[in-house]
Parts: structure tokens; C-alpha cells; sequence
């Protein structure tokens, strides 16, 4: 099944049991998988759809970092439930050693050795990691790897 086909059979249940939040919060992630479709006239696999859902979560984040820097906790605790519900839809997140195996296989590879392969190593690991690893722990786990 479809990231998309089950997400819509998880609006109907949430539709049909009552669950308002998370209802709502579907219907925000079908908005911009539908938003993402116009704008690129394309139909998204299930690929493209963890990308959108990512970038969901990582907005989320961001809001509620600033709205704890603005003492809105009430505002905070909302970003916080939405970001709940967004991460049943993602795949499990890596560990950092399974992160690390990644970055050797992918050294052993491409046969990077410095800094200035820095850009090599991540167009090979990006499309093998996405949704399942923050790429900014993979980008901090490769300049570690490659000094020393």
C-alpha cells in the first residue's frame, strides 16, 4: 500500500473514531502532497512523499524553537503533537553507528579522502538515507570521518 492510500484510510478511521487531532494534522500532510503535486505537476511516490513529511517535521521543529524562546509553551505543545503524528508516516530513524556503516560503505565507493569530497559522499548517501537519517547528523558524521 501506498504511503498516500494510507494516509487517506487513516483519515477515514480518524473520521469515522472521532480523533479530531489527528484528523486534522492528515489533512494538513495530504494539503502539502496534493500543494507539491500542482506546483510540479507530477504524482509523488511514496519517496518524494517522505521528503514532504520530513520537511513537515523540520518546520515543526523550527516552530517550536521559537515559540519556547517566546515563552509560548501552549503554542509549543501544539507543534509538538502535530510533529507526533507526522512521525508514524516516517520510517524508522537510523542509529548513528548504522549512519556510520553508511559513510564507510559509501567512502569505500566513491574513495573519498578529504573535505573537498564531501559533496560526493552526500549526492551517494542523501538518496539512501532520506527519511530514515538527519541529514544534518550525516553531514556532521562525514566531516568527523574524513579529519581524522
Amino acid at each position: 500500500m501506498s504511503m498516500k492510500q494510507q494516509l487517506t484510510d487513516d483519515m477515514k478511521a480518524a473520521m469515522k473514531g472521532g480523533d479530531k487531532h489527528s484528523l486534522g494534522v492528515i489533512r494538513l500532510i495530504n494539503a502539502a502532497i496534493k500543494q507539491r503535486e500542482v506546483d510540479e505537476r507530477i504524482e509523488l511516490d511514496d519517496a518524494a512523499v517522505i521528503a514532504v513529511l520530513d520537511k513537515m517535521v523540520k518546520q515543526r521543529r523550527d516552530s517550536v524553537t521559537q515559540y519556547e524562546a517566546a515563552n509560548r509553551e501552549d503554542l509549543a505543545v501544539i507543534e509538538r503533537d502535530e510533529i507526533t503524528v507526522i512521525e508514524r508516516y516516517l520510517p524508522a530513524k537510523m542509529g548513528e553507528a548504522e549512519i556510520q556503516a553508511e559513510i564507510t560503505a559509501a567512502i569505500a565507493q566513491t574513495g573519498a579522502s578529504s573535505a573537498a569530497d564531501m559533496g560526493k559522499l552526500m549526492g551517494v548517501l542523501k538518496p539512501r538515507l532520506a527519511g530514515k537519517a538527519d541529514m544534518g547528523l550525516v553531514s556532521k558524521l562525514i566531516k568527523q570521518t574524513l579529519a581524522s
